[in-house]
């Protein structure tokens, strides 16, 4: 990829420094409200099942392996001002790691605790994970919102091996709030987790999550993916899904299973 184009010296300092950017108004309306109804489809047609190929969580409702279920999620994937996001964390050899959506449950008192994604720890390379948040509600304090530990991206320490109480407030945490149709770009080892929703309304996000292309898919998406569907894909899709990149296979297909990042 070319220069940044989008993103500007003050958000890039931010997000290299802080590992976090809100970007405002990053989709349109229409494009919210087309995203929104087949998210909230989706839901419906997959009731009790929804999120089986990721996970299920306490207090909320979850969708896993949205490219294959629309193409709308391929489309928005492709984004170039994403993709550049995605750069200024991780350079220009990255590929989706998981396109999941998670949907916060009305009086769900339950918050997650302070994590990085896949206990990503940066390594001699550098970051290799890099998360993107889709706003398709309002984030306020009180209807679970992100927390954020700023800087913690450098600090090579996972919350859970130096934490008393991961669910407890951090003194440095700042709660990071949005309109919806706002981005936020997470440097994924920086410490953070989704606060308790105590408002009567649910609250909507995907996420767009990206790995290092030398490091295994969260979700095996050449496994997930329908064959026939594979085989219509764009080209620029197929590569940023790694479709056609032996070494991925060799990552995700075994490395994967094995350590359980498929689960």
């Amino acid at each position: 990829m070319n220069e940044p184009t989008f993103l500007n010296d003050s958000q890039l300092q931010q997000l290299r420094q802080s590992g976090w950017l809100l970007l405002p108004r990053f989709i349109s309306g229409a494009t919210r409200s087309r995203l929104r109804n087949e998210l909230e489809r989706l839901l419906l047609e997959e009731g009790e099942q929804a999120g089986q190929e990721f996970k299920q969580e306490a207090g909320c409702l979850r969708l896993a392996n949205l490219v294959d279920k629309g193409t709308l999620f391929g489309e928005l994937l492709l984004d170039r001002r994403l993709l550049e996001c995605v750069t200024a964390v991780l350079g220009p050899e990255f590929k989706l790691s998981s396109n999941n959506a998670r949907c916060v449950l009305p009086h769900s008192n339950i918050g997650q605790p302070l994590h990085a994604d896949m206990g990503a720890v940066a390594d001699a390379r550098g970051f290799w994970v890099c998360n993107t948040v889709w706003l398709l509600d309002d984030f306020t304090p009180d209807n679970g919102a992100l927390r954020v530990v700023p800087g913690s991206h450098h600090w090579h320490q996972l919350p859970q091996d130096v934490l008393d109480d991961p669910l407890a407030t951090h003194p440095l945490e700042q709660v990071v709030t949005g309109r919806a149709g706002d981005l936020i770009v997470l440097n994924a080892h920086v410490w953070h987790a989704g606060l308790p929703n105590r408002t009567p309304r649910s609250r909507l996000a995907m996420h767009g999550f990206f790995a290092r292309r030398d490091k295994p898919q969260q979700q095996y998406q050449k496994q997930l993916i329908r064959e026939p569907l594979q085989r219509r894909l764009p080209d620029a899709l197929r590569h940023l899904l790694a479709l056609d990149d032996p070494a991925n296979d060799r990552l995700s297909g075994t490395e994967a299973n094995r350590s359980g990042f498929l689960k």
